[in-house]
């Protein structure tokens, strides 16, 4: 297959799938090997980028998605119905921290750093898309791994979990720091 023909047909794939595609599968689309479909995909994010196109493709670790460009929103939610955004309380967004840093991570050991249930805010991050199962801990009771899914990715403008932001030793004690501030102001309460 010639060089652009290959090129658009892997923006045909990537239109007509909607979500993510393996890297493996466009090469297969193109009968072709995977550096080729990669340096092509590269080249048509490139190309949408440079001439600013109302889409764009965007890289999901290993994967490639076609999706509206953040810009052109607007216009888009005045002709289509506007997309249901989720709000993540300051609860769901702690619990979606704890799984993103430390998955696969089972619902005990969430609520063991957070120290309280979490069953509501684990069930609400599964309804949203935002984490999915990881299988089973090979251990009493079998309970099930979470882990954080490509829509997690999506949400946040992540290419990968390596690009999640780190933290200092600074800012762990600041956290530290108004964690004992917040159980001193629960336990001044009266009940």
């Amino acid at each position: 297959m010639e060089r652009e023909q290959a090129k658009s047909a892997i923006e045909a794939v990537l239109f007509t799938m909607g979500g993510a595609v393996e890297l493996k599968l466009l090469a297969a689309a193109i009968e072709d090997e995977t550096a080729a479909a990669k340096e092509l995909v590269e080249e048509l994010a490139a190309e949408y980028d440079e001439q600013m196109r109302g889409m764009k493709i965007i890289e999901l670790e290993g994967s490639y998605q076609m999706c509206t460009r953040k810009e052109y929103y607007e216009p888009l939610i005045r002709v289509a119905s506007q997309p249901k955004r989720h709000v993540l309380s300051d609860v769901v967004l702690e619990t979606l921290s704890i799984i993103a840093y430390k998955q696969p991570i089972t619902r005990t050991e969430i609520e063991q750093i957070r120290g309280v249930k979490s069953d509501h805010a684990v069930n609400k991050l599964i309804e949203y898309g935002l984490i999915e199962e990881a299988g089973r801990l090979n251990a009493p009771g079998r309970p099930i791994l979470f882990r954080t899914t490509e829509n997690f990715l999506r949400s946040f403008g992540l290419p990968s979990l390596e690009e999640l932001p780190t933290l200092g030793a600074t800012q762990l004690e600041e956290f530290k720091e108004e964690a004992a501030e917040e159980v001193q102001l629960e336990l001044s309460f009266p009940d």
